[in-house]
């Protein structure tokens, strides 16, 4: 008999977490396991692309601190044999309640470096409970030290797996994929994605990039969020003509094909599937010496480089420098897909769902 696997996520973006979960329902053994996707509310996720035999619910949850409220009683009626949690919060709010449904074993998947994300004290209460989870999924060392050192959670229930790359999703993207037309002639083009808020650090990317003014290189910023305005006008304020915001885009792989350069400037990561992607576009990386499994991604001088952006004079002289030289794609192609294909890391979630049955 197929074991009950639900997954859950907020479903309001089809971020990083996502992502993942939607590499895990589509590819993930469907002869073992019967799986269903627990939303919040299906606003972003590309549920028409999922497998058909996939179940998708919305539960119309407003509020992540009150969804216990609808979920609770979903497990405790239906009983999976499994409850993948996707999003640290929500795992947290659920914690206190896991010993008393006992039919199901229960697994979160944090998304980041916890003390760096989680501010509010509230929220921090409920990582005391967070030992009940049977298994969980941390993206890499410094989050699984950071559980650790600064929660208390026990090393044996933390199993560190990278994040997956999918190949075979993003060379498809890649095959249409045509140079955009901001791209300019005779100017080295360089690409930032992400959230625009204060984690993923644009605005010390705006810092670095008043100090090229006179260089012909242009900042291409893709993404969306609460920051934009404030960025527009920081923009504006720096007098950035070489920086471009091209809003949140369906198909990012194109900029990141014809990309001379990606950067990465966040304040702390999880483990970041965008640094990842690049990598498997062939584009070379230079990266924020940040919390979040930087140093695991990065081959020093193979498929990207380490700088610390807040030093921002020596970060605009590391892209010069950087966007003289010559890379090879292939090379960096392979330094992610030797590491972190799908085939790899799917591998290792089979494992911890079968250890989790016996």
């Amino acid at each position: 008999m197929k074991k009950k696997v639900y997954f859950l996520l907020p479903g309001l973006t089809f971020g990083g977490a996502e992502r993942i979960i939607f590499t895990l329902l589509n590819h993930l053994d469907e002869d073992k396991y019967e799986f269903t996707l627990l939303l919040f509310k299906n606003v972003d996720f590309p549920t028409l692309e999922l497998k058909k035999n996939i179940k998708v619910r919305e539960l119309g949850i407003e509020r992540i601190r009150f969804s216990v409220l609808k979920i609770l009683p979903i497990i405790h009626k239906e009983k999976p044999d499994i409850f993948f949690s996707g999003w640290g919060e929500i795992s947290a709010f659920m914690s206190p309640f896991i010993p008393f449904l006992k039919s199901t074993k229960f697994i979160s998947r944090e998304t980041n470096v916890v003390s760096e994300h989680v501010s509010r004290k509230e929220i921090k209460f409920f990582y005391n409970f967070y030992n009940n989870y049977h298994r969980i999924i941390a993206q890499s060392d410094d989050m699984r030290k950071d559980l650790i050192d600064n929660f208390n959670i026990k090393d044996e229930i933390i199993t560190k797996i990278n994040n997956p790359v999918d190949f075979d999703f993003i060379d498809g993207k890649l095959n249409i994929s045509v140079k955009p037309e901001s791209f300019k002639y005779n100017y080295k083009n360089v690409v930032a994605i992400g959230n625009l808020s204060a984690r993923k650090g644009f605005d010390n990317l705006l810092k670095v990039f008043s100090r090229l003014k006179n260089e012909n290189v242009l900042l291409h910023i893709l993404g969306d969020g609460q920051d934009k305005e404030v960025l527009l006008q920081m923009k504006d304020f720096l007098g950035l003509k070489n920086v471009i915001f091209h809003g949140k885009q369906d198909n990012p792989y194109q900029f990141l094909k014809y990309a001379d350069l990606f950067i990465l400037s966040s304040r702390y990561e999880g483990f970041p599937n965008v640094l990842l992607e690049a990598g498997a576009c062939g584009t070379y990386s230079l990266a924020n010496n940040c919390p979040g499994g930087i140093n695991e991604i990065i081959q020093h001088q193979v498929n990207g480089e380490i700088s610390d952006i807040e030093n921002y004079e020596e970060f605009s002289l590391k892209i010069m420098k950087v966007l003289q030289g010559n890379y090879d794609r292939d090379g960096i192609r392979n330094s992610i897909r030797s590491r972190f294909s799908k085939d790899i890391i799917l591998d290792k979630y089979e494992k911890v769902l079968l250890d989790l049955m016996k």
